[in-house]
């Protein structure tokens, strides 16, 4: 058995003889694009979003995302959970357990972040989104904030302000479920049709392999890198030590909805 899209010399010279056995081809063909245009415009209407990934399907029942709103005892849970998720076993060696001395001082620091970026009347343009399953238990977390971009590397002269992602993080538990994607829309939605914003940016550590695919196929760009970055790593011995690494900044267009993914500007 052979699939009716495939032409035998036969089929082919019929066609040739008889212009018109193509229209059923035409007509689907035709529905197909269609089908897709209406795709793209609704994925850029306001408010209007959709997760293509496959891991979507299997997302926990009653799932939902929100703003903090700087709520401080929401941030204190997010922030717990950022340190299992985060911290544990961090990419580039990071420690899989972490020492008592080393969870206090990664949560009392995360929460001092969280509270000072994300929290007070004077924050501004800037939100921690948090992922909550139907109890109220946090299984993920992404950050989005107004800020001026450095050019070139983190150190270089900074230009205008946009919004910056960071703070991206996903329980282990329920990783590969789509709530990345999921995180990563809402502060692009919030970027958009909150602040006014048609440009988002991200910063991620070019070692972290499976977080720079899930941008690129979010439609994120790079622009630079930095080798002389560091970062804050725990290790196995009970130390937090500052490691050598390279950030890598990533742009993406919010007003080309679905083309984003796809377009190379």
């Amino acid at each position: 058995h052979t699939s009716a899209l495939i032409f035998s010399p036969i089929q082919i010279a019929d066609l040739i003889d008889h212009p018109s056995h193509l229209a059923p081809f035409t007509m689907m063909l035709s529905s197909f694009f269609i089908l897709v245009f209406t795709l793209l415009i609704l994925n850029n209407a306001s408010g209007f979003s959709m997760q293509l990934g496959i891991g979507a399907l299997f997302q926990p029942q009653g799932l939902f995302t929100k703003s903090a709103y700087g709520d401080a005892n929401l941030l204190l849970q997010a922030s717990d959970f950022f340190v299992d998720s985060f911290w544990v076993g961090k990419v580039g060696g990071g420690a899989d357990v972490l020492t008592s001395k080393q969870r206090s001082s990664l949560s009392r620091t995360q929460f001092n972040e969280f509270r000072g970026r994300y929290a007070g009347v004077s924050r501004g343009q800037s939100e921690l989104i948090v992922c909550q399953l139907p109890s109220g238990e946090v299984v993920g977390c992404a950050g989005i904030e107004a800020t001026p971009i450095p050019e070139g590397s983190l150190k270089a002269k900074t230009g205008p302000r946009y919004p910056l992602m960071s703070n991206l993080a996903v329980s282990r538990q329920y990783r590969r479920k789509g709530i990345a994607e999921k995180l990563v829309k809402e502060a692009e939605r919030v970027a958009r049709y909150e602040w006014g914003y048609n440009l988002v940016f991200l910063y991620v550590e070019e070692r972290n392999i499976p977080a720079v695919r899930l941008y690129q196929k979010l439609g994120y760009r790079k622009i630079w890198g930095d080798g002389d970055a560091t970062t804050l790593l725990p290790k196995a011995n009970g130390r937090l030590s500052n490691e050598p690494t390279k950030i890598v900044c990533m742009k993406k267009r919010l007003d080309l909805g679905l083309l984003g993914r796809f377009l190379p500007f």
